[in-house]
């Protein structure tokens, strides 16, 4: 794995190779090694100063919701030992083992700005004055690449601890005081927990809808196979079978201000919201360590206003509000994004307009992002060596 700072780092990005991966995180990493088998040679550019840079900031607890059987990327097992549900800490060595395994060329404390269209591929104006080139572009930059807080009225002046969830790392800073955790997605609910495992001196959770609630495995079936089946039925018939096998599963928590969803589990991830995998907050909401409260509609008075009128006084606020994918500065000049954001296309196919720019890692998969993301690599691999062929 190249250091950029080395000669011979700074002779490779000199060179024009077949393809250009921006982003070394497990999209970037797992389409540059399908590349590579496919007799195409990329280069890797990650803006961080390592590699898997976005899974070295989660918090502490975090585990892949999906299974290490069926999260592995192309060409290299995840390691029995890293245990069912692979840990963070896990997920970055698994990565660093990957880029070795597989001698990609990586390019760390790279920052692309751009990138252009040139003649017949790509120009991409990069760290210290570089202009790279290539016939082929992978955007991998991800998912979670930029934190987002919500413009509350009021934000500016609450006198307590305000901060994203993607600067949260453990429960320790935060024993014995009241924590207002906002949103219910999978962060927010694993961050509750953490919170009150950790011993925060209360917890609530501030919810604008309610979510579709799993049990991550059920009698040894993982939920990751039964989205990975569903994903090849009809959404309306998902929809209606998916309330009876949640009322099997999960308690009815409405009595404790959490109620059922009164929307379809598979148009809520057609939507981007997958549900929310079950590591403890079923529990912490039924004996009230958890409390749910309406959703936060911004600060007065140094208190938090919520939807229902209330005021809270929480002493810190953590908002798990999800991220913005930042691609508008790098593409969004080339329409090939929708009204919100996202690539019109992802995998093998490649925008209208733009022959040879490809994206990955920018959905979020009821069958695991993972899996996608290997999928993905091993598609655009094939359409890029149709490219070079």
């Amino acid at each position: 794995m190249s250091d950029p700072t080395s000669p011979p780092a700074a002779a490779g990005l000199a060179a024009t190779p077949d393809a250009i991966v921006i982003g070394a995180g497990p999209g970037g990493l797992a389409a540059a090694a399908a590349l590579r088998q496919r007799g195409v040679r990329p280069l890797v550019l990650e803006r961080a100063e390592q590699l898997g840079a976005s899974w070295r900031g989660h918090y502490d607890r975090l585990h892949l919701h999906t299974t290490r059987r069926l999260s592995a990327l192309p060409g290299l097992r995840i390691p029995r030992s890293y245990g069912r549900w692979v840990g963070r800490d896990d997920v970055v060595r698994y990565l660093e083992q990957y880029a070795d395994h597989h001698d990609l060329e990586i390019a760390t404390g790279i920052a692309v700005d751009r990138v252009e269209r040139a003649g017949g591929g790509w120009e991409l104006p990069a760290t210290g004055g570089r202009v790279l080139a290539s016939p082929v572009v992978v955007v991998a930059t991800g998912h979670n690449h930029s934190p987002h807080i919500p413009d509350w009225p009021g934000r500016d002046t609450f006198p307590g601890e305000l901060l994203h969830a993607a600067a949260y790392r453990n429960a320790a800073p935060y024993a014995g005081r009241d924590v207002l955790v906002v949103g219910v997605g999978n962060t927010g609910a694993e961050i509750a927990v953490d919170l009150v495992e950790g011993g925060a001196g209360r917890v609530r959770l501030a919810v604008r809808t309610p979510p579709h609630i799993m049990r991550r495995s059920t009698a040894g079936w993982p939920a990751q196979a039964s989205g990975i089946l569903v994903r090849r039925l009809p959404p309306r018939l998902v929809d209606r079978v998916a309330p009876y096998i949640e009322r099997v599963s999960v308690p009815d928590l409405s009595a404790y201000g959490l109620p059922r969803p009164d929307n379809g589990l598979y148009a809520r991830v057609l939507d981007g919201a997958i549900p929310v995998q079950d590591v403890g907050l079923i529990s912490a909401v039924r004996s009230r360590r958890v409390e749910p409260v309406a959703a936060v509609e911004g600060f007065e008075d140094g208190q938090v206003r919520l939807a229902d009128g209330s005021l809270i006084a929480p002493e810190v606020v953590i908002a798990a509000t999800g991220y913005r994918r930042g691609l508008e500065t790098l593409v969004g000049h080339l329409g090939v994004l929708d009204g919100r954001g996202r690539p019109v296309v992802h995998g093998a196919r490649t925008p209208p307009g733009a022959p040879g720019l490809f994206f990955t890692g920018f959905t979020n998969p009821i069958s695991g992002m993972f899996r996608e993301m290997a999928i993905d690599a091993r598609r655009i691999a094939g359409a890029a060596a149709r490219i070079h062929a």
